[in-house]
Protein backbone atom coordinates (compact mmCIF):
# COMPACT_ATOMS: atom_id res chain seq x y z
CA UNK A 1 0.00 0.00 0.00
CA UNK A 2 2.78 2.15 1.10
CA UNK A 3 4.78 1.60 -2.11
CA UNK A 4 0.92 2.55 -4.59
CA UNK A 5 1.12 6.36 -2.88
CA UNK A 6 4.52 6.83 -3.27
CA UNK A 7 4.37 5.37 -7.17
CA UNK A 8 1.28 7.88 -7.15
CA UNK A 9 2.88 10.66 -6.00
CA UNK A 10 5.97 10.50 -8.41
CA UNK A 11 3.47 10.57 -11.15
CA UNK A 12 1.72 14.11 -10.10
CA UNK A 13 5.40 15.67 -9.33
CA UNK A 14 6.06 14.13 -12.61
CA UNK A 15 3.04 16.30 -14.50
CA UNK A 16 4.38 20.03 -15.99
CA UNK A 17 3.12 22.37 -13.97
CA UNK A 18 2.59 20.46 -10.73
CA UNK A 19 4.08 21.53 -7.30
CA UNK A 20 2.95 21.30 -3.77
CA UNK A 21 1.07 25.04 -3.25
CA UNK A 22 4.13 26.10 -0.60
CA UNK A 23 6.31 25.55 -2.83
CA UNK A 24 4.90 27.28 -6.54
CA UNK A 25 7.54 28.49 -8.34
CA UNK A 26 6.85 31.11 -11.22
CA UNK A 27 6.97 30.00 -14.82
CA UNK A 28 8.83 32.43 -15.91
CA UNK A 29 12.67 32.79 -14.32
CA UNK A 30 12.52 36.13 -11.97
CA UNK A 31 15.46 38.10 -14.26
CA UNK A 32 12.91 38.46 -17.07
CA UNK A 33 9.88 40.02 -15.30
CA UNK A 34 9.37 43.39 -15.87
CA UNK A 35 8.33 45.85 -13.28
CA UNK A 36 7.35 49.20 -15.03
CA UNK A 37 8.41 51.93 -13.64
CA UNK A 38 5.69 54.40 -15.00
CA UNK A 39 2.41 52.94 -14.26
CA UNK A 40 -0.55 53.76 -16.30
CA UNK A 41 -2.67 56.73 -14.40
CA UNK A 42 -6.38 56.24 -15.38
CA UNK A 43 -8.20 59.53 -14.62
CA UNK A 44 -11.82 59.96 -13.54
CA UNK A 45 -13.15 63.29 -14.59
CA UNK A 46 -14.83 65.14 -11.43
CA UNK A 47 -17.50 67.45 -12.35
CA UNK A 48 -18.14 70.32 -10.14
CA UNK A 49 -21.36 71.81 -9.97
CA UNK A 50 -20.76 75.52 -8.93
CA UNK A 51 -23.87 77.04 -7.38
CA UNK A 52 -23.89 81.02 -6.84
CA UNK A 53 -26.71 81.60 -4.06
CA UNK A 54 -28.23 85.14 -2.39
CA UNK A 55 -29.81 84.47 0.60
CA UNK A 56 -32.07 87.22 2.53
CA UNK A 57 -34.44 87.32 5.44
CA UNK A 58 -37.83 87.67 5.47
CA UNK A 59 -37.35 91.85 5.56
CA UNK A 60 -36.38 91.03 2.13
CA UNK A 61 -32.30 92.05 3.39
CA UNK A 62 -29.24 90.61 2.41
CA UNK A 63 -27.59 88.07 4.55
CA UNK A 64 -23.67 88.25 4.61
CA UNK A 65 -22.70 85.67 7.25
CA UNK A 66 -23.83 81.50 6.52
CA UNK A 67 -21.90 79.12 6.60
CA UNK A 68 -22.19 75.62 4.67
CA UNK A 69 -23.63 73.79 7.65
CA UNK A 70 -26.74 76.49 7.16
CA UNK A 71 -27.73 74.71 4.61
CA UNK A 72 -28.97 70.94 3.28
CA UNK A 73 -28.47 70.57 -0.53
CA UNK A 74 -30.54 68.07 -2.56
CA UNK A 75 -30.52 66.94 -6.49
CA UNK A 76 -32.86 65.45 -7.83
CA UNK A 77 -34.66 64.76 -4.09
CA UNK A 78 -31.22 63.33 -2.85
CA UNK A 79 -29.03 64.85 -0.54
CA UNK A 80 -25.69 66.25 -1.21
CA UNK A 81 -22.75 66.77 0.17
CA UNK A 82 -21.34 70.59 0.07
CA UNK A 83 -17.66 70.50 -0.71
CA UNK A 84 -16.77 74.23 -0.80
CA UNK A 85 -18.39 77.06 0.60
CA UNK A 86 -17.75 80.79 0.33
CA UNK A 87 -18.74 84.00 0.38
CA UNK A 88 -17.39 85.68 -3.19
CA UNK A 89 -17.19 88.85 -3.33
CA UNK A 90 -14.07 88.68 -5.90
CA UNK A 91 -14.95 86.70 -8.70
CA UNK A 92 -14.43 87.88 -12.18
CA UNK A 93 -17.32 88.95 -13.93
CA UNK A 94 -18.92 88.16 -17.47
CA UNK A 95 -21.58 90.63 -18.23
CA UNK A 96 -24.08 90.28 -20.96
CA UNK A 97 -26.44 93.25 -21.30
CA UNK A 98 -29.60 93.30 -23.36
CA UNK A 99 -31.69 96.13 -24.57
CA UNK A 100 -34.69 96.17 -26.13
CA UNK A 101 -34.70 98.29 -28.80
CA UNK A 102 -38.02 97.09 -29.91
CA UNK A 103 -40.67 100.83 -30.93
CA UNK A 104 -42.56 99.31 -27.70
CA UNK A 105 -39.93 100.91 -25.21
CA UNK A 106 -39.24 104.00 -27.73
CA UNK A 107 -40.12 106.74 -25.29
CA UNK A 108 -38.05 104.94 -22.30
CA UNK A 109 -34.63 103.94 -24.19
CA UNK A 110 -32.83 107.73 -22.90
CA UNK A 111 -33.08 106.74 -18.91
CA UNK A 112 -32.43 103.15 -20.06
CA UNK A 113 -29.13 103.82 -21.76
CA UNK A 114 -27.95 106.35 -18.91
CA UNK A 115 -29.06 103.69 -16.14
CA UNK A 116 -26.70 100.75 -17.79
CA UNK A 117 -24.04 103.25 -18.55
CA UNK A 118 -23.81 103.95 -14.94
CA UNK A 119 -24.10 100.56 -13.73
CA UNK A 120 -21.31 99.37 -16.00
CA UNK A 121 -19.27 102.54 -14.86
CA UNK A 122 -19.28 101.22 -11.53
CA UNK A 123 -19.23 98.00 -11.80
CA UNK A 124 -16.72 96.81 -14.49
CA UNK A 125 -12.99 96.69 -12.69
CA UNK A 126 -10.10 96.83 -15.23
CA UNK A 127 -8.16 93.89 -16.22
CA UNK A 128 -10.58 91.64 -14.15
CA UNK A 129 -13.97 91.80 -15.50
CA UNK A 130 -15.85 92.24 -19.06
CA UNK A 131 -18.95 92.85 -20.42
CA UNK A 132 -20.50 92.88 -24.23
CA UNK A 133 -23.62 94.45 -25.01
CA UNK A 134 -26.62 93.20 -27.50
CA UNK A 135 -29.36 95.67 -29.02
CA UNK A 136 -32.82 93.37 -29.95
CA UNK A 137 -35.37 94.26 -32.08
CA UNK A 138 -36.39 92.26 -35.62
CA UNK A 139 -32.86 90.89 -34.57
CA UNK A 140 -30.23 90.30 -31.56
CA UNK A 141 -27.06 92.69 -32.60
CA UNK A 142 -23.96 92.53 -30.77
CA UNK A 143 -23.30 96.27 -31.14
CA UNK A 144 -19.87 95.92 -28.38
CA UNK A 145 -17.92 92.22 -27.92
CA UNK A 146 -16.34 92.10 -25.22
CA UNK A 147 -14.38 94.61 -23.16
CA UNK A 148 -13.03 95.64 -19.94
CA UNK A 149 -13.31 99.41 -21.43
CA UNK A 150 -16.21 101.21 -20.10
CA UNK A 151 -15.77 104.30 -22.52
CA UNK A 152 -16.55 101.65 -25.55
CA UNK A 153 -18.96 100.08 -23.93
CA UNK A 154 -21.36 103.36 -23.09
CA UNK A 155 -20.46 104.32 -26.21
CA UNK A 156 -22.27 101.17 -27.61
CA UNK A 157 -25.01 101.58 -25.86
CA UNK A 158 -25.74 105.17 -26.52
CA UNK A 159 -25.48 104.02 -30.02
CA UNK A 160 -28.92 101.97 -29.71
CA UNK A 161 -31.72 103.46 -31.64
CA UNK A 162 -35.97 102.40 -30.82
CA UNK A 163 -37.62 100.48 -33.93
CA UNK A 164 -38.88 97.01 -35.22
CA UNK A 165 -40.54 94.75 -33.38
CA UNK A 166 -39.01 92.19 -30.67
CA UNK A 167 -37.26 89.19 -30.76
CA UNK A 168 -36.16 88.25 -27.15
CA UNK A 169 -35.94 84.88 -27.20
CA UNK A 170 -33.76 85.09 -29.62
CA UNK A 171 -31.80 87.88 -27.88
CA UNK A 172 -31.23 85.12 -24.76
CA UNK A 173 -30.87 82.25 -26.51
CA UNK A 174 -27.38 83.68 -28.89
CA UNK A 175 -26.48 85.75 -26.26
CA UNK A 176 -25.91 82.40 -23.79
CA UNK A 177 -25.02 80.58 -26.42
CA UNK A 178 -22.03 82.80 -28.52
CA UNK A 179 -21.09 84.85 -25.78
CA UNK A 180 -21.58 83.24 -22.07
CA UNK A 181 -21.15 79.50 -22.54
CA UNK A 182 -17.88 78.10 -21.84
CA UNK A 183 -16.64 74.41 -22.43
CA UNK A 184 -15.15 73.27 -20.32
CA UNK A 185 -16.00 75.29 -18.02
CA UNK A 186 -13.27 78.10 -17.24
CA UNK A 187 -10.84 77.93 -14.18
CA UNK A 188 -10.88 79.35 -11.41
CA UNK A 189 -14.78 79.71 -11.99
CA UNK A 190 -16.00 83.17 -13.59
CA UNK A 191 -19.81 84.39 -12.69
CA UNK A 192 -22.06 84.73 -15.71
CA UNK A 193 -25.07 86.85 -15.78
CA UNK A 194 -27.11 88.82 -18.11
CA UNK A 195 -28.89 91.85 -17.48
CA UNK A 196 -31.73 92.10 -19.65
CA UNK A 197 -34.41 95.26 -20.19
CA UNK A 198 -37.53 94.80 -21.43
CA UNK A 199 -41.26 94.48 -21.57
CA UNK A 200 -40.74 91.02 -21.87
CA UNK A 201 -42.83 90.22 -24.82
CA UNK A 202 -41.35 88.45 -27.84
CA UNK A 203 -42.97 88.53 -31.34
CA UNK A 204 -40.29 87.73 -33.82
CA UNK A 205 -38.22 85.04 -32.49
CA UNK A 206 -37.34 81.92 -33.79
CA UNK A 207 -36.71 80.38 -30.57
CA UNK A 208 -39.13 79.44 -27.48
CA UNK A 209 -38.81 80.47 -24.10
CA UNK A 210 -38.21 77.13 -22.83
CA UNK A 211 -35.12 77.21 -25.46
CA UNK A 212 -34.05 80.33 -24.42
CA UNK A 213 -33.98 79.60 -20.78
CA UNK A 214 -32.20 75.83 -21.56
CA UNK A 215 -29.20 77.94 -23.01
CA UNK A 216 -29.26 79.73 -20.20
CA UNK A 217 -28.99 77.08 -17.89
CA UNK A 218 -26.31 75.23 -19.84
CA UNK A 219 -24.55 78.20 -20.01
CA UNK A 220 -24.82 78.56 -15.95
CA UNK A 221 -26.00 82.23 -16.41
CA UNK A 222 -27.77 84.00 -13.89
CA UNK A 223 -30.56 86.55 -15.32
CA UNK A 224 -31.43 90.12 -13.81
CA UNK A 225 -34.54 91.10 -15.64
CA UNK A 226 -35.85 94.63 -15.40
CA UNK A 227 -39.09 95.37 -16.89
CA UNK A 228 -40.02 98.32 -19.18
CA UNK A 229 -43.47 97.98 -18.22
CA UNK A 230 -44.91 100.88 -17.28
CA UNK A 231 -48.49 100.30 -17.10
CA UNK A 232 -48.71 99.71 -13.58
CA UNK A 233 -50.58 96.37 -14.32
CA UNK A 234 -49.00 92.67 -14.80
CA UNK A 235 -49.05 91.11 -18.24
CA UNK A 236 -47.89 88.76 -20.17
CA UNK A 237 -44.35 90.00 -20.24
CA UNK A 238 -43.82 89.97 -16.27
CA UNK A 239 -44.12 86.38 -16.41
CA UNK A 240 -41.74 85.85 -18.73
CA UNK A 241 -39.13 88.59 -16.59
CA UNK A 242 -39.88 86.40 -13.60
CA UNK A 243 -39.58 83.27 -15.09
CA UNK A 244 -36.18 83.35 -16.79
CA UNK A 245 -35.30 85.20 -13.78
CA UNK A 246 -35.87 82.73 -10.62
CA UNK A 247 -35.12 79.67 -12.63
CA UNK A 248 -31.65 80.94 -13.31
CA UNK A 249 -31.32 82.47 -9.87
CA UNK A 250 -31.14 85.54 -10.03
CA UNK A 251 -34.32 88.49 -10.07
CA UNK A 252 -37.07 90.53 -11.70
CA UNK A 253 -37.24 94.04 -11.12
CA UNK A 254 -40.72 96.03 -11.84
CA UNK A 255 -39.63 99.98 -11.38
CA UNK A 256 -42.87 101.87 -11.89
CA UNK A 257 -41.02 105.37 -13.33
CA UNK A 258 -38.16 105.16 -15.66
CA UNK A 259 -36.43 106.86 -13.05
CA UNK A 260 -36.03 103.95 -10.68
CA UNK A 261 -33.51 102.17 -12.88
CA UNK A 262 -30.97 103.74 -11.26
CA UNK A 263 -31.78 102.06 -7.84
CA UNK A 264 -32.58 98.81 -9.60
CA UNK A 265 -29.01 98.35 -11.26
CA UNK A 266 -27.46 99.58 -7.95
CA UNK A 267 -29.51 96.63 -6.32
CA UNK A 268 -28.22 93.98 -8.39
CA UNK A 269 -24.51 95.40 -7.82
CA UNK A 270 -25.10 95.04 -4.16
CA UNK A 271 -26.39 91.16 -5.44
CA UNK A 272 -23.29 90.61 -7.05
CA UNK A 273 -21.36 91.60 -4.23
CA UNK A 274 -22.64 89.47 -1.25
CA UNK A 275 -23.37 86.11 -3.34
CA UNK A 276 -22.14 83.02 -2.06
CA UNK A 277 -20.66 80.38 -3.74
CA UNK A 278 -21.69 76.42 -2.85
CA UNK A 279 -20.22 73.77 -4.78
CA UNK A 280 -20.40 69.73 -4.86
CA UNK A 281 -19.58 66.90 -6.81
CA UNK A 282 -23.13 65.27 -7.83
CA UNK A 283 -23.59 61.44 -5.97
CA UNK A 284 -25.16 60.81 -9.74
CA UNK A 285 -22.12 59.44 -11.63
CA UNK A 286 -24.05 59.45 -15.06
CA UNK A 287 -22.83 61.90 -17.38
CA UNK A 288 -26.25 61.64 -20.06
CA UNK A 289 -26.80 65.12 -20.60
CA UNK A 290 -29.99 65.44 -18.50
CA UNK A 291 -31.43 68.20 -16.20
CA UNK A 292 -30.73 68.03 -12.56
CA UNK A 293 -32.91 69.50 -10.10
CA UNK A 294 -31.19 71.33 -7.20
CA UNK A 295 -32.68 72.22 -4.29
CA UNK A 296 -30.88 74.51 -1.69
CA UNK A 297 -32.79 74.75 2.06
CA UNK A 298 -31.79 76.89 4.45
CA UNK A 299 -31.72 75.46 8.22
CA UNK A 300 -33.46 78.36 9.24
CA UNK A 301 -36.74 78.46 7.77
CA UNK A 302 -37.17 82.27 8.03
CA UNK A 303 -34.46 82.78 5.61
CA UNK A 304 -35.00 82.52 1.83
CA UNK A 305 -32.56 81.02 -0.75
CA UNK A 306 -32.03 82.56 -4.62
CA UNK A 307 -30.47 79.99 -6.38
CA UNK A 308 -30.73 78.94 -9.84
CA UNK A 309 -32.73 75.69 -10.31
CA UNK A 310 -30.97 72.94 -11.85
CA UNK A 311 -28.39 72.16 -14.37
CA UNK A 312 -27.62 70.06 -17.34
CA UNK A 313 -25.31 67.04 -16.46
CA UNK A 314 -21.77 66.66 -18.66
CA UNK A 315 -22.80 64.38 -21.75
CA UNK A 316 -20.27 61.89 -23.24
Amino acid sequence: MMKRILATMLVLCALPGWLPAQEAKPSTPQSTVETPTNPRVIKIPVYLVNVPLTVTDKKNRLVIMMTKDDFNLFEDGSPQTVQYFSRETDLALRIGLLIDTSNSIRDRLRFEQQAAVDFLSDTIRRGKDQAFVVGFDVEPQLVQDYTDNVEKLASSIRGLQAGGVTSLYDAVFFSCKEKLLFFPPPEPYLRRMMILISDGEDNRSEHTREEALAMAQRAEVTIFAISTNRSGAEHRGDNVLKRLAQETGGRAYFPFEAADLAEDFRMIGRDLRTQFLLSYTSSNLARDGTFRKISILPVDKSLHVRAKSGYFAPSQ
